[in-house]
């Protein structure tokens, strides 16, 4: 076992109890629902006291750096705690589908997915599950995972949460929605989203301030992704100018794939894709900035989201 892996055993093993325990008044995002998950009460998440996977795969659909040939080993689990109006993951991210597991058989899923090849360890929407996803790192790590931990997420997070997590994630790779609290109460009921998200990234930022890189890929880091919205131009100008202001040594994946999933149709406004307008505009905006990274070509591949993965955890 590498230094690495023991030193995240450790921190693991000093922080998981009190972590588990606030399930039990659930209080670990911000919806703070305060509900005893333990006893089967369900909050904004919809989930229990079991992670449930939708699937599991080597997804080769993500950022190159963190994707490339071999594929990052990407759990998608079910459940959200921000639930947006318009998600392309909708099928699990808005209802509980998947297959509960145990932290034993989570843990062979992530062993599982290192046999094939995978690059890294890619948690999917972990934000209320993440006592339980650490259980099962815990008994991955002692049974030999030794990849690199991406902690992917919406950016609807605790900060202390965060700070928790300190040595253990490896490559955080978050959501950066609204900087609009009117626009993220609009679409996806959670005005406190542009400050929670400030918050938490600072945080990742102190973490992971430095992208370091090993074998031509990213093995520690920050990438902040950016998904623009129709007719929502100005908030993504003003949120590509915050991360060169505050994050300027991250990683930006400015991505123009939205479609009028799920509840859009509630929103004429959001009711239709990107045009041709609004990508050269923000893209240009974009090129202007000190930032390295991605920007996602105009037309996007449709087969890498949600609603085209099929229920597997099977690797």
């Amino acid at each position: 076992m590498d230094l690495n892996s023991k030193h995240k055993i450790e921190l693991i093993e000093k922080r998981i109890e009190e972590l588990k325990k606030r399930l039990s008044r659930c209080d670990i995002c911000p919806r703070n629902c305060k509900v005893n998950r333990f006893d089967g009460e369900l909050g904004y998440c919809g989930i229990r006291d079991k992670a449930v996977v939708h699937c599991a795969f080597l997804h080769r659909g993500e950022e190159p750096a963190i994707s490339g040939d071999r594929g990052s080993g990407t759990i998608f689990f079910s459940g959200c705690n921000l639930k947006c109006s318009y998600c392309q993951n909708y099928k699990f991210s808005w209802k509980p589908e998947g297959k509960p597991l145990s932290s034993k058989d989570l843990a062979k899923v992530m062993l599982d997915l290192q046999i094939k090849g995978a690059i890294n360890i890619n948690l999917v929407t972990p934000t209320h599950l993440m006592p339980l996803i650490l259980e099962a790192l815990l008994t991955a790590l002692k049974e030999g995972l030794k990849l690199p931990i991406v902690y992917n997420t919406s950016g609807y997070e605790k900060e202390e949460i965060i700070k928790g997590l300190d040595g253990i994630i490896d490559i955080y790779l978050s959501d950066m929605k609204y900087l609009n609290s009117t626009i993220a109460e609009k679409y996806s009921r959670a005005a406190n989203y542009p400050l929670m998200c400030i918050q938490s990234l600072k945080e990742m930022y102190r973490q992971k301030k430095l992208p370091l890189w090993k074998n031509g890929f990213l093995s520690s880091g920050l990438i902040i992704r950016h998904l623009v919205l129709p007719g929502q131009i100005e908030d993504s100008k003003e949120i590509l100018s915050w991360i060169e202001e505050n994050t300027p040594q991250a990683l930006l994946s400015l991505m123009f794939q939205y479609q009028p999933y799920y509840k859009a149709k509630d929103f004429p406004e959001i009711n239709r894709a990107i045009d041709n307008e609004e990508y050269s505009r923000t893209s240009k905006y974009a090129q202007k900035l000190n930032l390295k990274g991605w920007v996602q070509e105009f037309s996007s591949n449709k087969s890498m989201a949600g609603p085209y993965f099929e229920p597997n955890i099977h690797i």
